[in-house]
């Protein structure tokens, strides 16, 4: 008999997870707690990591990318105190092999990918439905379920459960024990949506980044699609931060800024969007990633927080990486998720570390950070400008027929 695996959380680790368990020759099961499946997102990036596991995962022609093309002078712009613009070094310039996605063409490139494209069965999904208990035995897990819509609960044995329910796991709390034991706070907060339109005065697929100390907004231009808005911002105050409505807490920790023209349109954006996403940063820090029959993956194990740009392409690849170590490992378990975990942990771990260098670029601590920041950003953007104009000019070259006058 194939072997079975709950896995917990329907988004890009749980789905990841299921895919290579089922390469592996398992058979997953998949809950998630909405009633449905979501859709959207906002603007992610997935590095070569992250693309070369959505390819070993067999998603790679059912995802959906949406890179602009670059123009000479760039597509991005930095607006300081006066309103003015000036060219700055965008997330997609460097480098290279950077995907500019949404959340949800990853989901559904997923989504497809667990359906079974017609040449496999498609993996069971249960919505609505959420652990209640985890317990092992000698010989597997059995797990309390319980429906949402009935209220109806139920036991079932599994040889596997994989958390893959985010950074706030029920699994881990279950099994491994309370959040305050593994989440680092980094006091601060980050509120993204998708926006209608772009700011008046910029092309449809421009990037626009507004920096001060401690607080920032970034809009995303993508190539299809209207652009995304990212606001960040440094606070010691995260339990006041969930006291009132989230729009009122941007807005207000905006103050003063509310006058330039684009922070003024992205916040009114915000005010227009159907949805957002509002939530504390945090990093999730555990020293081993299992336990029995029991693993975590995405940020359930490892949220390595949204500065590290990381977490879309971990989550690919650490569900990737599990349903291979269990094919190399078939009657083996748990020689199998310390394959898993030694071969991740060392990617993980630079990845995390790099976190703190990465905020200071996205949000500057304070005005010397910001003015050192800048200044650096600035002579990098040179060289980089500079190697993609020459690729361009030479693309360009090469497009006109031999013998064309110009």
């Amino acid at each position: 008999m194939q072997k079975r695996a709950l896995v917990v959380g329907l988004g890009i680790a749980g789905m990841s997870a299921a895919i290579g368990l089922r390469r592996a020759g398992w058979t997953p099961v998949i809950v998630e707690r909405a009633a449905e499946r979501r859709t959207g997102g906002y603007f992610i990036f997935m590095f070569p990591e992250g693309v070369q596991a959505a390819a070993d995962l067999g998603i790679a022609d059912h995802l959906h990318t949406r890179n602009p093309d670059w123009r000479p002078g760039g597509n991005s712009w930095s607006v300081d105190r006066r309103g003015r613009r000036k060219p700055a070094l965008g997330l997609l310039d460097a480098p290279s092999g950077l995907a500019a996605v949404l959340r949800g063409d990853i989901e559904a490139a997923l989504w497809q990918g667990i359906s079974g494209d017609g040449t496999e069965d498609a993996v069971e999904v249960r919505f609505a439905t959420t652990p209640v208990e985890i317990t092992e035995g000698a010989g597997g897990v059995r797990v309390l379920l319980e429906d949402a819509g009935t209220g109806k609960q139920y036991r079932e044995d599994f040889d596997l459960v994989v958390g893959a329910d985010g950074m706030r796991s029920s699994v881990r709390r279950m099994v491994f024990g309370p959040d305050e034991d593994y989440l680092a706070n980094w006091k601060a907060m980050i509120c993204a949506f998708q926006m209608k339109e772009q700011v008046p005065s910029y092309e449809a697929s421009d990037s626009i980044i507004v920096s001060r100390p401690k607080r920032a907004m970034w809009v995303f231009g993508l190539a299809d699609h209207a652009p995304c808005a990212w606001l960040t911002y440094r606070t010691k105050d995260i339990p006041d931060r969930f006291a009132g409505p989230s729009i009122e807490q941007v807005r207000a920790a905006f103050s003063g800024m509310d006058d330039e023209p684009v922070v003024r349109h992205v916040l009114d954006s915000l005010g227009q969007a159907p949805d957002h996403v509002f939530d504390s940063i945090h990093q999730v820090k555990m020293p081993r990633w299992s336990k029995g029959r029991v693993v975590l993956v995405g940020d359930a194990a490892w949220c390595m927080n949204t500065y590290s740009a990381m977490g879309s392409s971990s989550s690919l690849r650490g569900g990737a990486a599990l349903g291979v170590a269990l094919r190399e490992h078939p009657g083996d378990l748990a020689a199998a998720l310390d394959a898993w975990e030694a071969g991740l942990r060392p990617y993980i771990t630079r990845q995390r570390r790099s976190a703190r260098v990465k905020q200071q670029r996205f949000v500057p601590s304070s005005r010397p950070a910001e003015v050192l920041v800048s200044g650096v950003l600035d002579l990098i953007r040179r060289v980089v400008h500079r190697r993609l104009a020459a690729e361009f000019t030479a693309a360009a070259t090469a497009a006109v027929p031999s013998g064309t006058a110009r």
